[in-house]
């Protein structure tokens, strides 16, 4: 199941308070960007985050799942209300991210 435009749309607006956040669509999914990082995607409509150290740390409760069929498991964010809790999750994560790959 592709994931809606409106939640991508809900998930960029709580995410607002962070200037360098962009997608790309991929296969009916969105792969979220932060500063040139990707940092998670939405996919079947559910805001999932890579399991840095950080991550992990802030969301202990946290479900690992797959974001589709082969993918390596990612952290549900399930408090996608709170923008702080948001921008806070993001920046805290942004050093353990790998830097972007090179283009050929």
């Amino acid at each position: 199941m592709a994931s809606s435009k409106e939640y991508l749309n809900y998930i960029l607006e709580q995410l607002s308070e962070l200037n360098r956040i962009t997608y790309r669509v991929m296969m009916g999914e969105y792969i979220i960007y932060y500063d040139g990082k990707i940092v998670g995607g939405i996919y079947d409509d559910r805001f999932l985050v890579k399991p840095t150290k950080s991550a992990v740390e802030m969301m202990p409760d946290a479900n690992l799942e797959l974001p589709y069929e082969g993918a390596k498991e990612m952290l549900l964010v399930d408090d996608v209300e709170d923008k702080a809790f948001l921008r806070e999750l993001i920046e805290t994560m942004y050093n353990e991210l790998p830097a972007p790959k090179k283009k050929k």
